[in-house]
């Protein structure tokens, strides 16, 4: 069927897709695949809130669409069915849905520089399905064992923690070696009482904007416990989100007390201005429940009212928490082309902003990049080019409790701060095969000599290099060159199994020397989730 991506199959295995709110799992590589629909001028769909739910009448057409792909699969054998184009335990019902599937993640391979084998060995489930037209639910689970590559590893211990996923309990007896070893699990509920509200509590990631990386809220850290609520009347949508998070790499209080927790509120509203451009208004305030000296604040009810703007409860307070505020855009040029950008404020003074004199204290970070489908008229060829940059100390706090941060990564860029990025992905699909390529630019400042130049955000910013006199990239100026590639068959579409080669380049260089990995893996793949490895 020409215009059909024989592969994107959501997991939502409806035979008859109805208005029950649906949960895809994010992840950039799936959907980047729904670029001629999300991003055409012929709709006002709300693109830059993630995971989408696939109640919304766009989503649910398109997974109608889909899912006639493979219907000659009928005629095939229940083995050929499940292996190929079914999940391994489907249920439909007209009062209840319900599947459920093996997710394994195997692959070998080699690191060049290094001189060493890498592999990963993941177990992993995933469970969901529907109760009537209104409620929802989605679990999985994943057991894992890996090797990696000298860089990933040294990250990994640095914060053991596995980059977005979960702490690392293979430290300390193995040190100099380069296996992890972690689990973690993600669950979600979600009720949709009228169709203008849906009520979602879950332990998994959130992610705001339209590029691969967000300035406000990514999908970089682990999962961490949330309370959601999504509005839509219109051309308008909105959200409030409570989170709960910690930090262990915080000072502990005591040994009983075990990590440093912390909250976290935000709210993001999209104003679909007409079908071509929209704005976003978004805010957020982290709060430690205790202080250094061990004193509990606990939950601030100030923070409860979910329609309201936050930097004004914050101030009431006596300011001890850290505000953040942020805008998006998006303009549709063309069915093929989309604009978009993103503008992070962390702190600002007027006086010292207006004067472009480099003040510690004025902390923002910005986006702007271009997307689009079928680019030179080639179908399903997808693409995306973006700029990203954040001022020194942006997204750092009084303490360090209260840093923008969850889990000991970044709840935006996972470069932190003092940085500039340029990224570039490409992505093609023919029938079960998937091209993608990477390359990416950056350059930041590392703290140099003791001194704080403003990358690590998890320092607090009262003791900076430089009261005066910042700018970007400042300290250690580093550069660092990444590019991947990816080549993979699509086994099973329901849960993206798939086989895949793939090949990583990255080059780190700055005057104390440079580092290099190059990578080749091959393995059997599957799972909607993005696990990143740029950075």
């Amino acid at each position: 069927m020409k215009k059909i991506l024989p592969f994107i199959l959501f997991m939502l295995t409806m035979g008859e897709l109805s208005a029950q709110s649906q949960y895809q799992r994010y992840s950039y590589q799936f959907y980047q695949k729904l670029n001629r629909e999300v991003y055409s001028p012929d709709t006002r769909f709300h693109t830059s809130l993630k995971p989408f739910f696939i109640d919304d009448s766009l989503l649910v057409d398109h997974g109608k669409l889909l899912l006639s792909v493979g219907v000659d699969s009928l005629r095939h054998s229940w083995v050929s069915r499940k292996l190929f184009n079914e999940h391994l335990i489907d249920i439909q019902k007209p009062d209840y849905t319900f599947y459920a599937d093996f997710l394994p993640d195997f692959q070998i391979g080699k690191d060049f520089s290094g001189k060493q084998n890498v592999w990963l060995n993941t177990r992993g489930y995933q469970v969901g399905g529907t109760v009537g037209k209104k409620f929802s639910f989605y679990t999985s689970g994943f057991e894992n064992q890996g090797q990696f590559a000298k860089y990933y590893t040294d990250y990994a211990r640095s914060k053991n923690v596995v980059p977005g996923q979960a702490y690392n309990r293979d430290y300390g007896s193995n040190a100099g070696k380069t296996s992890l070893d972690w689990s973690y699990v993600t669950a979600l509920i979600s009720y949709t009482p009228i169709k203008y509200l849906n009520i979602t509590a879950g332990y998994d990631k959130n992610f705001i904007g339209d590029g691969y990386r967000s300035m406000l809220l990514s999908d970089v850290a682990s999962p961490y416990p949330f309370l959601k609520l999504t509005g839509k009347l219109g051309n308008v949508q909105y959200m409030a989100l409570w989170a709960a998070m910690q930090d262990p790499n915080a000072p502990k209080l005591s040994y009983e007390s075990g990590n440093r927790k912390k909250g976290g509120v935000f709210h993001y509203l999209d104003w679909n201005v007409n079908n071509r451009l929209s704005i976003g208004f978004f805010d957020s305030i982290i709060w430690g429940q205790t202080d250094d000296l061990g004193n509990n604040r606990g939950f601030d009810w100030g923070y409860a009212n979910p329609i309201i703007f936050l930097r004004p409860v914050e101030a009431s307070s006596g300011s001890p928490d850290n505000s953040l505020i942020g805008l998006t855009a998006k303009y549709k040029v063309d069915k093929q082309l989309a604009v978009y950008g993103q503008f992070s404020l962390d702190e600002f003074e007027a006086k010292n902003f207006f004067s472009n004199n480099g003040s510690s204290r004025n902390k923002y970070g910005w986006q702007l990049g271009i997307r689009g489908a079928d680019v030179f008229k080639v179908e399903n060829l997808n693409y995306l080019l973006e700029y990203n940059t954040a001022k020194p100390y942006t997204y750092t706090g009084r303490t360090s409790i209260v840093n923008y941060a969850a889990y000991s990564e970044p709840l935006a860029h996972p470069f932190g701060a003092n940085f500039r990025e340029l990224v570039g992905i490409a992505n093609y699909s023919y029938k079960r095969f998937d091209f993608t390529g990477q390359l990416m630019y950056a350059k930041y400042g590392l703290d140099l000599n003791g001194q704080d130049y403003g990358k690590n955000i998890f320092i607090n910013y009262l003791e900076p290099a430089n009261q005066f006199g910042n700018y970007t990239t400042q300290g250690l100026r580093t550069d660092l060159y990444y590019a991947e590639g990816r080549v993979a068959y699509i086994i099973n579409p329901k849960y993206n199994l798939r086989l895949e080669l793939g090949g990583i380049f990255r080059r780190e260089r700055n005057a104390v020397g440079a580092t290099n990995a190059g990578i080749i893996t091959f393995g059997l793949r599957s799972s909607f989730r993005n696990l990143y490895t740029d950075f």
